[in-house]
């Protein structure tokens, strides 16, 4: 028996099992179409989970190829282009991963080490150094507070970024930080994995759609009140899905020393004697998809089926049981698309590209640019047990990641060919000014318990401190198109009139980075050069030093032409991306 038949007999027997507890009304209402189990019959290629990361790497790029080969009806050659310099290889990996600058130092001593694996060690001292689980906690605290429907969900940043630092940091495997966020009860304060409950505020409906849009790629939020126009989900399947959480509750925590939310399961019975209540958003026994046309009325009881599969639970199951169930179907091996989400967004981060595109819509009735070397990411991410730090090692390696970068392509381009640009987050903006200029990064802000009329204490968040106010000004939604993601005018005025980076640019204060360079050397081209090793990972080209040398001879002081060009590497766009 052949590979492809086997996996097409074993999903079908799943499937089978499922469809005979169900009459053939039932399954028509649950689920409209065939249920997308074992990675829709296609046959699993070799496993790779065994196999060193840089020769993974070498198999997707080797896929890639044949993946734009395929979809390219032109004779053209297909033309890649270099590997990135290695300063520039250095800046990104080091944005990348750990979300700031290498210093001059690392710089130099990374140029001038002839070792034909240089990268790849860098790699690994990088996936190791406590600074990538903090990167990639405020990465995906952005993917999930920037849909919060209140902003009193901030409470729950601070607990649920130590939280997501930690288990980067050690490299829980993601199908258990995803159950985490599913099943999550207690303080928002406390467990940061309530965070993303405490970003809907317990709504039944919202937290369907973040659970399938963040974790699954699917948006199928869409059809919450009619089928989906482009996609195949149906309204009853959404509430279907819905019908998983209607049992969790956000209360208030009225302590004498702090102000708190608590998620809970609300497993008891009540009648609600307000019909207008029935679709309540918080604490309800049962969920309803509400009647459009008499909305007055309870709706329709929903029960909790899973869409992608058909797998179901009773009406009247406790709320530990649907969320627990859900979140193992959600997480399963079986899932494809809950492995793709999260290679296409890695991916997408990495080389500036996803293989879907936008990075939270793919399933399958998207067109997938190169389905051969996502499959293959996928099912290797399934078979390492969804080894988080392998999946980033292993596209890290690849040539499609380490070429260097260009402007973003046209329609008509073939993709990959280069590394796109990215445009850093408001975090990665501040952190790169911090390490440039020497910024007091430990200023003390108002806290939102104090705000709120608490004392504070740990994981409380800072409302007005320094890092928080550039992440307001300079951050954006991650799954948002990268295309779409561009300057405004309050960047370039904090950047520009900013009192903390003024006070940091000041080259007459001997307190500051640039007074001490100054005052250790009278040379002005190491000076010029040590400014661009900090700001942008490189030395000056020959032109951009004659140009440095000339405007600090022609300012009326020494100091005042350094700050000029101090001002202006932080204000370019170079400073502002990583290539």
């Amino acid at each position: 028996m052949s590979k492809l038949i086997a996996v097409v007999m074993v999903g079908s027997l799943a499937f089978a099992a499922v469809r005979s507890s169900l009459s053939a009304a039932e399954y028509n209402t649950a689920v409209k179409q065939t249920p997308l189990m074992s990675w829709t019959g296609k046959p699993k290629p070799p496993s790779l989970a065994q196999t060193d990361p840089t020769a993974v790497a070498q198999e997707v790029d080797k896929l890639l190829v044949e993946d734009l080969a395929a979809a390219d009806d032109s004779d053209k050659v297909m033309k890649f282009d270099r590997r990135a310099p290695d300063e520039v290889f250095l800046r990104r990996i080091y944005l990348d991963f750990i979300g700031r600058n290498p210093t001059p130092d690392e710089v130099t001593a990374f140029v001038l080490d002839q070792s034909s694996n240089k990268r790849g060690k860098v790699i690994d001292r990088l996936l190791d150094d406590p600074r990538f689980g903090e990167n990639w906690a405020r990465y995906w605290r952005d993917v999930i507070m920037y849909h919060r429907s209140d902003d009193r969900a901030q409470l729950a940043a601070p607990a649920l970024n130590e939280y997501l630092t930690e288990q980067f940091n050690k490299n829980a495997p993601w199908d258990g930080i995803v159950r985490s966020f599913i099943t999550a009860t207690g303080d928002v304060r406390e467990n940061g994995a309530t965070g993303l409950i405490m970003a809907q505020n317990g709504n039944a409906a919202d937290i369907t759609s973040e659970v399938s849009r963040i974790f699954m790629g699917v948006q199928i939020q869409c059809a919450n009140c009619h089928d989906h126009k482009t996609d195949r989900w149906k309204r009853e399947q959404f509430h279907q899905l819905a019908a998983f959480f209607p049992r969790i509750a956000v209360k208030p925590v009225k302590e004498d020393d702090k102000r708190s939310f608590e998620v809970i399961g609300n497993d008891r019975p009540f009648k609600i004697n307000n019909p207008k209540l029935a679709n309540r958003p918080v604490g309800s026994p049962e969920h309803f998809m509400p009647d459009l046309k008499h909305p007055e009325t309870d709706g329709t009881k929903m029960q909790p089926v899973f869409f992608l599969t058909g797998q179901r639970l009773a009406y009247g199951t406790s709320d530990a049981e649907r969320r627990d169930s859900i979140a193992k179907w959600i997480t399963s091996p079986a899932d494809e698309w809950f492995a793709k989400a999260f290679v296409n967004r890695v991916w997408a981060e990495l080389v500036g590209e996803g293989f879907y595109e936008p990075i939270d819509d793919i399933g399958p009735d998207r067109t997938c640019i190169a389905p051969k070397t996502s499959d293959c990411l996928a099912h290797e991410f399934v078979d390492s047990n969804f080894d988080v730090k392998r999946v980033y090692r292993i596209i890290a390696a690849t040539e499609a990641y380490q070429r260097d970068s260009r402007t973003r392509r046209s329609p008509n381009d073939m993709p990959f060919a280069a590394n796109c640009p990215e445009r850093l987050r408001g975090d990665e903006v501040y952190d790169a000014l911090v390490a440039a200029l020497g910024m007091n990064d430990s200023l003390p802000g108002v806290r939102l318990s104090e705000a709120m009329g608490g004392k504070g204490g740990k994981g409380a968040a800072l409302l007005r401190s320094p890092r928080n106010q550039f992440d307001q000004v300079f951050g954006f939604d991650p799954s948002t198109p990268r295309d779409e993601v561009t300057g405004s005018i309050p960047q370039a005025l904090l950047l520009m009139n900013g009192p903390q980076i003024n006070r940091a640019i000041n080259g007459n204060r001997p307190g500051t980075e640039l007074g001490q360079l100054l005052a250790s050397t009278n040379d002005n081209e190491s000076v010029a050069t040590e400014l661009y090793l900090r700001c942008l990972g490189r030395e000056p080209n020959k032109a951009e030093l004659q140009t440095c040398i000339a405007h600090v001879k022609n300012s009326q002081t020494r100091a005042a032409g350094f700050e000029d060009i101090l001002w202006a590497l932080i204000n370019s766009t170079e400073f502002l991306q990583r290539k």
